[in-house]
This record gives structure tokens, sequence and C-alpha cells, in this order.
């Protein structure tokens, strides 16, 4: 299914991204790991390796949108093609709204809207030449759906990435491209994890009476890049253990 396919996945040198790209190249998908962090995106791709995937490792900022570009020529050049593209790159930038500041307003609009913009603009620019279809894929969150203190920002920016998916579904259809998101909730990942309380608090707040794991969240990813899911096209699937149905506060 994912045999001889190229994808690129930003923000991907660990946590959930890290585990897509696991899962895609251990199904045959040659992979352009990028984040903004070099080491993170070398050592991301030398565990790929060393798994006997193919990853190619890709360091930089994937909110600029020459850099992006760059990602997509250096898919084609190595392997002749894209088939897959995902913008898991994000920041979250914690403040209270009265006294939240212009340029962490600004940097948080640019790399969770701006990169997921222009890595599926170049990404389907080459699906649409090749002929062939593709995927793209956004990384949203629970807080796209539910309000969450001190995130105000944040939260805007990933309700936007779900109207992005959905309206990209008139510009991209015709060229069987589909365009999805994902809305982790709660989820264990390196950074999560550096709060000894995070665990705990999160399997309390989660009704199915755990907190999620990056294989609960990739495990999503791979059906919506899979040709499992080719009917399905601007929409968001949640992936928070029912917390946002009820959606108690770890306030």
């Amino acid at each position: 299914m994912f045999k001889n396919k190229v994808a690129i996945v930003t923000g991907a040198g660990q946590g959930i991204g890290l585990e897509i790209c696991r899962q895609l190249a251990s199904q045959g998908t040659s992979v352009i790991l990028n984040d903004v962090e070099e080491s993170l995106a070398l050592e991301g791709a030398d565990k790929i390796k060393k798994e006997k995937g193919n990853c190619i490792p890709f360091p930089g900022d994937a909110s600029d949108a020459n850099f992006i570009q760059h990602m997509v020529d250096k898919a084609v050049s190595e392997f002749g093609k894209l088939d897959i593209a995902i913008a898991n790159a994000g920041i979250t930038l914690f403040g209270d709204f009265f006294d939240y500041k212009p340029d962490d307003f600004y940097q948080v609009l640019k790399v969770n809207l701006g990169g997921s913009f222009f890595l599926a603009q170049a990404a389907a620019r080459q699906m649409k030449l090749q002929g062939n279809g593709g995927k793209i894929l956004f990384t949203s969150s629970v807080t796209g759906h539910q309000a969450h203190k001190n995130l105000a920002a944040y939260s805007m920016t990933k309700a936007g990435v779900e109207m992005l998916a959905k309206n990209l579904v008139i510009e991209l259809s015709s060229y069987k491209i589909c365009v999805n998101a994902i809305a982790p909730g709660a989820t264990l990942t390196e950074r999560t994890m550096l709060d000894p309380t995070y665990k705990d608090t999160w399997d309390n707040l989660t009704p199915t009476g755990r907190t999620s794991t990056v294989t609960d969240i990739a495990q999503v990813a791979m059906f919506l890049v899979s040709p499992q899911s080719d009917q399905i096209t601007g929409q968001t699937i949640v992936i928070d253990g029912g917390w946002s149905s009820i959606s108690p506060s770890p306030f």
C-alpha cells in the first residue's frame, strides 16, 4: 500500500511526526524527514535507517516558503516524485490573552498556518504536475474544537488548518488530491512528558482511561494518507480518547 511512495513530513524529529515517518518507512515509503532542529532531524533519520527504512534528514524552517519548495525539489530529485505531504510542524506559545505579545502571535501564525498552507501549495503543484493524485495531511489539535486556557492564538491556528483542509477540496479534488487533518488530544511525547504530572492528569481526564500515544495518532495519519481513504477529503479526525466530548479542564 505504501511501497515505493514518497513522503515529506515536517516537524518530525521526535514525537508524533517521527512515529509517522517510522511507520511510513517501515512499509516501503521513502521519507524526507524535516525538523527545525538539525540534531533532531539527523537523529530521527538515523533511527529510521537503523530500522532499514529509507529516510533523508532535511533540517530547516518549515514555515519558510522557499525552504518548503527546496524540500519538494529534494523529494523529486532524490526519489522522482512526491505522493504524500504531512504538515506536522507547529509551535505552542502559551500566554494570557491580555498580555500576549505580537511577536509571539505572528510566530505562531507563521509556523502553524503559513507552514501548512505553503507545504500544501508546493506539494499540490508537484502532484498536479505528476497527474497521479496524492495525499496532504495537516496536524490540528483538539484545541481547535474546544477552548483551552492561555492558547487563544494557537487554538485559532488549529481551527484554521482544519478550514484549510475543507477549502482545498474545491481546489484539489479534480486532481485526485485528498486533503485532511488530524486533531490529537493529550499525547505522550518527549515534550509533554517533561511534566511529571502529565500522564496521570490526562489519564484521569480522558474517558477511555488513558492518554494517547504517538502510535495512536500515527495510525490514524497512516489511514488518511493511504489508498483506503481515497473517498475521504476535507475532513478532520479527532484522536483524544473522547476528551472533547466532555472537555474536563486540567486547570
